[in-house]
């Protein structure tokens, strides 16, 4: 029997505002769209992991059946924050290595135009203005500590920590716009995200601030979306078409951590120690490096989230991350490009799907079908979600 998992079929949805479509809805337009791309049907699934987050009580598995179809297959639904879609896409991983499946399929799915703080505290109107999502400085203190209960404050304590110890001195407000500038570029090339508008320097750090130094171009933007995967088992691949076998996109690593216990973490959430641990075991369960990634797609639910990441991921040297960002090296061109997708702060957050939208992104690439913002000759990527509470699921991808 083989260990290797691939993933054969791959969906994204067009994120954004859908009033005409509930979860259920999205789901199955995702699911069906994958099952499609891999040329397969839902007779030949074995497993289900289905990740929502808002969509009420109940199974959101269940549902999904009724619309793609019932084969009286195990549903596993999943929630984990942010790094749901990650999470349901490990289930059936993991149910395929146990040998107890040949194909799996993931689907993640979230309705969030219009709320508040969950994902990112911002959203954009149709004629490009952002909108406020609430109240973005709820503090809390704790045996003389303080901290934030909200995600805008808690990543821009992050961010403005990792200067802080790194003894940054220059302009930080400006390098943070700056990352959030070179995501909204690169959203103009992703027919499929949220808002496609390349904003200036002077429009991102002159819109209003949700947390000192993220204002709300760089914020992740809430909205509506759902993304499939399905994964076939070597032995199964090996099965199937020339065509099929082509496409296969091989999950050389797939890791899920949540945080350790420190006591700084009990207040402000350890975002850093359970990325860069997830990392290091992705590293070492694939045989990759950091020097071999052609493309990343990390979670920049905020633009200070981005810049840390660039060092938990260990694109950079320790404490490198500012060096790692003037060099140019996340940029289209770079040595790593990084969030050519536009990011969660362009290409939209819709929380459970992101983790499996983030795969989409790297799939298309390794396959060579990013269109527009194809990287060329890229072999092997990394995606990254951050669920806070904490869970981080790190995938990487090798060209078939």
């Amino acid at each position: 029997m083989s260990d290797d998992v691939y993933i054969l079929g791959i969906n994204m949805t067009a994120f954004g505002k859908r009033p005409e479509a509930d979860t259920t809805d999205l789901g199955a337009e995702a699911a069906l769209a994958a099952m499609a791309d891999g040329g397969v049907t839902i007779a030949d699934v074995d497993v289900i992991g289905a990740g929502n987050l808002l969509g009420g009580p109940g199974g959101f598995g269940q549902m999904l059946q009724k619309q793609i179809g019932q084969t009286g297959i195990p549903v596993y639904n999943v929630q984990n924050a942010c790094a749901t879609g990650a999470t349901a896409l490990r289930t059936a991983i993991m149910a395929i290595k146990a040998g107890e499946a040949e194909v799996g399929l993931a689907v993640g799915v979230e309705k969030l135009s219009g709320a508040g703080l969950l994902a990112g505290g911002s959203r954009k109107e149709d004629d490009g203005s952002w909108t406020p999502s609430g109240r973005v400085g709820a503090i809390t203190g704790t045996d003389g500590r303080i901290g934030t209960v909200t995600m805008p404050g808690t990543f821009a304590q992050i961010g403005m920590q990792y200067l802080h110890e790194h003894r940054y001195s220059g302009a930080e407000f400006e390098l943070f716009a700056r990352i959030s500038q070179k995501n909204h570029a690169n959203s103009t090339l992703n027919p499929l995200a949220a808002y496609t508008k390349e904003l200036s320097l002077e429009q991102i750090m002159g819109d209003v601030m949700v947390a000192y130094p993220n204002t709300r171009p760089m914020c992740s933007a809430n909205c509506d979306g759902a993304a499939a995967a399905v994964v076939v088992s070597g032995d199964r691949l090996r099965s199937l078409s020339d065509e099929q076998q082509r496409r296969a996109v091989r999950i050389a690593a797939s890791v899920l951590t949540s945080d350790p216990w420190a006591e700084g973490c009990q207040v402000l959430p350890d975002v850093n120690t359970l990325t860069r641990r997830a990392a290091t075991t992705a590293y070492e369960q694939s045989g990759f490096g950091p020097e071999d990634l052609d493309l990343v797609e990390l979670h920049d639910c905020f633009a200070t989230a981005e810049l840390v990441h660039y060092d938990n991921l260990m694109l950079c040297e320790p404490g490198g991350a500012v060096d790692f960002f003037e060099s140019g090296a996340p940029f289209r061109d770079g040595s790593t490009p990084v969030n050519v997708s536009g990011g969660l702060e362009s290409k939209g957050h819709p929380v459970s799907a992101t983790g499996i939208a983030n795969i989409w992104e790297i799939c298309h690439h390794l396959r060579g079908e990013a269109g527009d913002r194809q990287i060329e000759g890229a072999r092997v990527g990394l995606a990254h979600v951050i669920g806070l509470g904490s869970a981080c699921g790190i995938h990487i991808l090798e060209r078939a």
